[in-house]
């Protein structure tokens, strides 16, 4: 396949969903709970887009702004195959052993770079001279990186080996899951809403003291209401807890919890729906 020919066709499906087809990956547009759009994926269908169907894809990608978002996300995807084609990525056989087991499938990204698959995981090993290029407070002393989020570091050391859509990506993973390190290897400050780690922990601070959430179910007993278990600061091995009944329509989890307006919520003593909570909790 030449570079001219990996292009984004958009289609509509006979449900009116938004649908894309890059080469043999499809894509489609589906609803959130929210005002966004998810990405999902599948790969080989031969039927036409205006038939698919939500179960006809079996992957879920990332969340979107509206059908501006989905466009834009599938045209970096194309962009990605046409970049691709240009690194000259080759497989290998090998074996090698790695950290998770003998590698089943081995590919060089470039001169002392290659990327390994097992049966369970997989990651990427960087030869000696490749290693010492990687920062100190990144560097693992055997070279190796696993796939999850390790890999984002060979990424952001040797870019040259990447896709623009790879390379952003391998940001977006080490600002949210090394904020530390990237702040000090980059030499900026990671501002709220910029790294999920750095507001974690500042959500964890300002509310120490704070009940938060760490269970919670329809009530039997309060119709509209939820019964909720918390703890301060949402400590789960703690046994200082306290239920609280929150306003169904009200009760919508935040990305690090829930926590608990002592003059709104109400603490509740009566009959519990969580089995054994109230039990254990009078006999503790």
């Amino acid at each position: 396949m030449s570079l001219e020919t990996i292009e984004a066709s958009f289609h509509r499906s006979d449900e009116g969903r938004l649908a894309a087809r890059v080469g043999d990956i499809a894509f489609i547009a589906l609803p959130t709970a929210g005002d966004g759009l998810c990405v999902a994926y599948a790969s080989g269908l031969s039927t036409p887009p205006e038939s698919w169907r939500a179960q006809d894809f079996h992957g879920r990608g990332r969340l979107v702004e509206g059908e501006a978002g989905f466009r834009a996300h599938v045209e970096a995807r194309a962009e990605h195959f046409r970049e691709l084609q240009s690194l000259g990525r080759r497989d290998i056989r090998m074996r090698a052993e790695t950290p998770w087991g003998t590698a089943q499938h081995s590919r060089v990204y470039g001169e002392g770079v290659i990327s390994h698959s097992t049966a369970s995981h997989g990651g990427f090993h960087l030869d000696r001279a490749r290693n010492a290029r990687v920062d100190p407070r990144w560097r693992d002393a055997g070279g190796w990186y696993e796939e999850d989020s390790q890999w984002a570091i060979v990424a952001g050391t040797f870019p040259e080996l990447f896709t623009t859509f790879e390379r952003g990506c391998a940001e977006d993973t080490l600002r949210h899951s090394e904020p530390d390190a990237y702040e000090a290897v980059f030499g900026i400050v990671l501002e709220p809403g910029e790294s999920r780690v750095k507001d974690e922990r500042q959500f964890k601070r300002d509310h120490a003291g704070d009940w938060i959430i760490i269970a919670a179910i329809d009530s039997r007993h309060a119709p509209g209401l939820v019964e909720c278990v918390a703890t301060q600061g949402g400590d789960r091995s703690s046994r200082n807890e306290r239920c609280f009944l929150v306003p169904a329509a009200e009760y919508e989890i935040g990305p690090f919890g829930f926590v608990i307006d002592p003059i709104r919520h109400t603490e509740y003593v009566g009959p519990s729906d969580f089995v054994g909570w109230r039990r254990e909790r009078d006999e503790s």
